[in-house]
């Protein structure tokens, strides 16, 4: 799945794709928006308006 319109998609399933993407097939948030060439801040902000924050730790959004 193409992460390029993650502004217009529902913050619920952006964060199980972000999270099933990290979990399976990037080391770190910053591989991922590198490869989807997206920004990083402009992501956590959609997923912060359903209330997700990034966990780096756990490289998840809760």
């Amino acid at each position: 799945m193409d992460l390029k319109n993650f502004e217009s998609m529902d913050a619920v399933m952006l964060m199980s794709i972000v999270n099933m993407k990290l979990r399976d097939d990037f080391n770190s948030l910053d591989d991922l928006v590198r490869y989807f060439d997206i920004d990083a801040e402009a992501l956590k902000a959609k997923l912060a308006t359903a209330g997700f924050d990034y966990m780096e730790e756990q490289k998840q959004f809760r």
